[in-house]
């Protein structure tokens, strides 16, 4: 139950920070671009898919919050029928792009890639090998 709610709420708050990501991105301050969702959107990536694994204690669950993140801005980026698009083609939606995919892929890195936790239950049939 736990990996549920955790899962549950982790993907509520990885769409909801994927939006105002891709809304801050076009932030203007005097006439000056600043591209405050560049490092937030990596900060969050990591962040939030490490939290997840650890409320949870759950690979697949630890990986929502980048797939969200994913499904939420990959559409943002292309153009709608009437010609909108929200995420804008200049260096800094190809940074937000980059360094978001960057910083979810080396956080699902860390988590798939360590061990599974004392007392967890081996992988495997337990008939001792490949044949």
């Amino acid at each position: 139950m736990r990996a549920v709610a955790g899962g549950a709420a982790a993907v509520l708050v990885a769409a909801w920070f994927a939006l105002v990501e891709v809304l801050w991105l076009p932030l203007r301050i005097g006439g000056f671009p600043v591209p405050l969702s560049i490092p937030v959107a990596m900060a969050v990536n990591l962040l939030l898919v490490t939290w997840t694994h650890r409320l949870t204690g759950s690979r697949v669950a630890a990986v929502l919050p980048a797939l969200v993140w994913l499904v939420v801005v990959v559409p943002a980026s292309q153009q709608r029928s009437e010609g909108d698009v929200l995420l804008i083609g200049d260096w800094r939606g190809l940074a937000f792009l980059l360094l978001g995919v960057l910083g979810a892929s080396l956080a699902v890195g860390r988590v798939v890639g360590t061990p599974p936790a004392r007392g967890a239950a081996p992988a495997g049939s337990g008939s001792g090998g490949a044949r």
